[in-house]
């Protein structure tokens, strides 16, 4: 299984990004899908998720200008964030909860995009 994320790059405040990340490989079904962020000195933190059903979590630093969505049948999941902070500079992660055939649940991480917003 490859986890593969995009849509990182270098923003002025106040922009938008929407960043992508797509499982692929044999996998049965998703649980959950979800975003986390690691800014330099500072652990891994949640920023959003979403189950297969469709429920949604977010950070409180996240409500309001981030939305997450997914698309299941292609295992993909995506973050649009909306009116960028220098803040929201970090290196966002994705994690995907995944069930593969003749395994069971097993957890994925992709490498990781750069976001950098200047002010």
């Amino acid at each position: 299984v490859q986890v593969v994320e995009s849509g990182g790059g270098l923003v002025q405040a106040g922009g938008s990004l929407r960043l992508s990340c797509a499982a692929s490989g044999s996998i049965e079904s998703v649980n959950v899908m979800g975003w986390y962020r690691q800014a330099p000195g500072n652990q891994r933190e949640l920023v959003a998720r979403i189950t297969s059903r469709g429920r949604t979590e977010y950070a409180d630093s996240a409500k309001g200008r981030f939305t997450i969505s997914a698309d299941n049948a292609k295992y993909t999941v995506y973050l649009q964030i909306s009116s960028l902070k220098p803040q929201d500079t970090a290196v966002y992660y994705c994690k995907m909860d995944l069930v593969l055939p003749g395994v069971g649940p097993v957890f994925y991480w992709g490498q990781g995009t750069q976001v950098t917003v200047s002010s």
